[in-house]
């Protein structure tokens, strides 16, 4: 007879998530996730897997999260420039409790060299992220916001490129105007 779980797994998701996103992977420990989760050990191993598993899960939760954030900030009402702004602003002025900088990113730095499982979901991710970057671009040059001549797939894959070292930035800097100074004349480019 299955045992019933005495915690509620998107919490303890959520909070394996955090802790990986403050820590790092390889810095986190099943004992941190054990005392971070407040989880008894065979139950984090019953129901996410071992350490690597329950990484994976909480880098997919994180996208999750992420991409509804994403999609509530970058309005229909706001200009392509304002909805960009908000992608950047989401690194630079996290919500109250949030680690800095992304989890993505830092996975990205610390195990894409490493570890093939994370490089393939990490480059999904960059993906989808350069995606939504060429909708809105797409989207401003049908608008007239954005000149009809620029090749928005470059444009996108720069934006994206700066939007990642802002994500880098703002884990590393308390400089908010150094950070908006990157935004600004990245927005510049748009002109």
């Amino acid at each position: 007879m299955a045992r019933i779980k005495e915690f509620d797994e998107k919490k303890a998701l959520r909070k394996a998530m955090d802790l990986f996103w403050e820590q790092g992977y390889e810095k986190t420990s099943m004992q941190d996730l054990v005392d971070h989760m407040g989880v008894h050990r065979r139950s984090i191993y019953d129901t996410f897997g071992d350490k690597h598993t329950l990484f994976m899960r909480a880098l997919s939760h994180y996208v999750e999260v992420m991409e509804v954030r994403m999609k509530n900030e970058v309005k229909t009402e706001l200009t392509v420039k304002q909805a960009i702004r908000k992608l950047f602003e989401m690194a630079i002025y996290p919500k109250e409790n949030q680690p800095k900088g992304c989890l993505a990113v830092n996975a990205a730095v610390e195990l894409s060299l490493i570890d093939e499982e994370v490089a393939k979901r990490i480059t999904e991710i960059f993906i989808n992220t350069e995606a939504l970057l060429f909708d809105l671009l797409k989207h401003g040059q049908e608008q007239g916001e954005i000149p009809k001549h620029y090749d928005i797939r470059g444009l996108s894959q720069f934006i994206h490129n700066s939007l990642v070292g802002v994500r880098v930035l703002a884990k590393t800097t308390n400089d908010k105007q150094k950070l908006e100074n990157i935004i600004d004349l990245t927005l510049w480019t748009l002109d």
